[in-house]
């Protein structure tokens, strides 16, 4: 066979294009061995390159776990101080807020020494927050400063457990910032000693106040029963018996439920106008004709006394009246008009002027010589008819048998009127107790809010190491050979370098978890208590409780906690003064706006590692590389901290820890939270 081809024209060499294509214009032999020899050589090559590329990429996907594994133990130590957070916070909340509640209950008025329970229950409330604080101080700086080696420990751990297959891999996740810069200050001491002096005032206030109350209601009762409810006689009845006053002016009241000694004043005024109108002589003689010219006058003086009387309900609750108390005896009617008014006839007997009970006396039968007062007998200005026989003494025993009788009108009037002096007297000191009430009340607002604001304000600032980010650094080792099973015919043994990379993770809050945080289930179970005062430890659980979820929750807040508990208190029967104070208490809670926390758990994300490296001021790669460099051969995870800057004492890093004891409020319980640090760095 000839080489070459007419395709090739005329001149072409023997060695050229006819060397792979046929004259007739297929491909030669030549063509297709070089073909396959060429597909070959590339398969090989992208297997070597493949396996180079795939077993170079490594470290960086175990730098990246390094990383993950890093950043995954400070979240673990921000979940913890978000709990303690919020337990130092509705510890507080809740101590302040039921001390609140123990003031409002001291305002009312006979429920004092249930208030200061209450009181006293909020106060232990605070010494657990300040045990609970003290300690939480103490534990989160030890866990922090145990965490850069949790930090180290973990990633290292992570890096030694990807070496295999022949590779062994260096390195650990190196904690930004390295040290920690939180101000771990989980609660200001909370001075309760201005609310505990107001509470023990308002306290003594309103003992007085129930004292006054007491007194009152008491007075109040008896000077009803005295007018309606005595049986079988009181004024009510003896009205209608002995008068002929009307109905709507003889009102009866079967409780003491809205009736007041204006309602007896009322009645005292119709009657004896009535008696004054309707009195008649029981018959014609001259005695009798007297005795009832005496009463009538006695009941004239009577009903000009009550018109004259008043009765009125002061704004805060004492009153102002006038109810006349009418002469018993002679000695008592001296005191009155009756004995120096004068209206009774006289009439000159020879050399001696007489005083008669009437004008159509017998007995007058001389001229008229005026008129004359009784007090005229005792003065020697007229003398007694021998026939009427006037004297000081008959007008003065008008109302003494009535007085001293149960079933005198009289008797039961004067009664009424002791008890109305009792109750003034009453009303006057529960008016001056409820304004000191009014003025310890302000006082305690005052309290209450500084004590609010002390929680409020100061939180702790956390900063602990890796806050900003871990940055891994992870180096594999040197002379590692390319696989030659497929090579070896068409190249030399290879060897891949040593090689290393760098990756870096921070914290991003998790959206899935924003209703389901980890305080959401802390309280699963507990029930409301329907007695305020008797239930007070599950009251106060519960609002810890609700206080702790408003800590991290948009669903409730410590301002409607509040103003549910409080709310219980109508079924003890709030006074003007509790009520008002009950409501700047809802206020102040509600006006501070203490707002929900960001509970979200926070999960580790890949981030570039020069975002970490900013915050630290690391402007280059390059700065990082002396990183990788310090970094000793070694999976001790103690002289990789110490390689980094993180100087750890040995102490901390196996055991538990207890980063507090959180007590139960009301109870004598109280649960350990503690950290075991060998789970939490992976080493168990």
């Amino acid at each position: 066979m000839a080489a070459g081809s007419a395709y090739g024209g005329k001149g072409w060499s023997r060695a050229g294009i006819g060397l792979f294509v046929r004259s007739d214009g297929g491909y030669t032999s030549v063509t297709v061995v070089c073909a396959l020899l060429v597909s070959a050589c590339l398969v090989v090559a992208s297997a070597a390159t493949h396996w180079v590329r795939a077993k170079a990429s490594e470290v960086q996907q175990v730098a990246d776990a390094s990383a993950m594994a890093g950043a995954n133990s400070v979240a673990a130590y921000t979940t913890i101080a978000q709990v303690v957070d919020a337990s130092v916070l509705s510890l507080g909340l809740t101590g302040v807020i039921v001390c609140g509640a123990g003031l409002v209950v001291t305002a009312i008025p006979g429920a004092a020494p249930a208030g200061t329970k209450v009181f006293d229950a909020g106060t232990r409330v605070l010494d657990a927050r300040r045990k609970f604080s003290k300690s939480a101080n103490e534990g989160m700086e030890h866990l922090e400063g145990a965490l850069p080696l949790i930090i180290v420990a973990n990633s290292a751990a992570v890096v030694g457990a990807n070496s295999d297959g022949g590779t062994t891999y260096h390195g650990c996740a190196v904690p930004f910032p390295v040290e920690s810069q939180s101000k771990l200050d989980f609660g200001d001491e909370v001075n309760e000693d201005q609310m505990a002096d107001a509470a023990e005032r308002m306290a003594e206030a309103s003992e007085r106040a129930a004292d006054a109350r007491r007194r009152a209601d008491e007075a109040h009762q008896e000077g009803w029963r005295h007018d309606c409810g005595d049986a079988p006689y009181n004024m009510h009845q003896r009205a209608g018996s002995l008068s002929g006053v009307a109905p709507g002016d003889n009102p009866y009241y079967p409780s003491s439920q809205g009736w007041n000694f204006g309602v007896a004043l009322k009645r005292c005024r119709a009657y004896y106008a009535a008696r004054a109108a309707s009195e008649v002589p029981d018959n014609a003689s001259p005695e009798a004709q007297t005795d009832s010219a005496c009463r009538k006058r006695f009941y004239e003086y009577a009903a000009a006394r009550m018109n004259a009387g008043h009765y009125y309900e002061l704004p805060d609750g004492s009153v102002d009246f006038e109810l006349p108390e009418l002469p018993r005896n002679t000695n008592e009617m001296r005191e009155t008009t009756l004995y120096t008014q004068s209206v009774w006839p006289c009439t000159r007997e020879g050399d001696k002027r007489v005083i008669h009970g009437y004008a159509g006396c017998p007995g007058a039968k001389g001229a008229a010589a005026g008129t004359a007062s009784v007090s005229a007998v005792d003065t020697g200005g007229a003398q007694t008819c021998p026939v009427c026989h006037l004297t000081p003494a008959t007008q003065g025993q008008v109302a003494n048998a009535s007085t001293n009788i149960e079933n005198g009108y009289e008797h039961h009037w004067r009664a009424l009127c002791e008890e109305a002096e009792l109750f003034r007297v009453a009303r006057e000191e529960l008016a001056e107790a409820n304004r000191e009430m009014e003025e310890i009340s302000e006082e305690s607002k005052d309290a209450f809010r500084l004590a609010l604001e002390a929680i409020s304000v100061k939180r702790p600032s956390l900063c602990p190491p890796g806050a900003w980010g871990c940055v891994s650094v992870v180096e594999a080792g040197e002379g590692e050979t390319i696989p030659s099973e497929l090579t070896r015919a068409f190249c030399g043994s290879a060897t891949l370098p040593a090689r290393a990379a760098i990756s870096a993770a921070t914290l991003a809050p998790d959206d899935a978890t924003q209703d389901n945080n980890i305080l959401s289930r802390f309280f699963e179970g507990l029930g409301a208590q329907d007695d305020p005062i008797a239930g007070v430890p599950v009251s106060i659980c519960t609002l810890w409780g609700r206080a702790l979820l408003a800590y991290g929750s948009a669903y409730d807040s410590v301002s409607s906690a509040t103003n549910d508990m409080l709310g219980g208190l109508d079924s003890l029967g709030l006074g003007p003064v509790a009520d008002a104070l009950r409501a700047g208490i809802n206020d102040i809670v509600g006006g501070l706006g203490f707002e929900p926390a960001d509970m979200r758990m926070r999960k580790p994300v890949l981030t570039n590692s020069q975002n970490v490296l900013d915050k630290v001021g690391m402007e280059s790669v390059a700065e990082a590389r002396t990183l990788i460099e310090r970094l000793p051969r070694t999976d001790d995870p103690m002289a990789l901290a110490q390689a980094v800057g993180a100087h750890v004492a040995d102490s901390a890093l196996t055991g538990k820890v207890t980063i507090a004891e959180l007590p139960i409020p009301g109870t004598e319980l109280s649960i350990p939270l503690t950290i075991d640090l060998d789970k939490l760095k992976g080493s168990s």
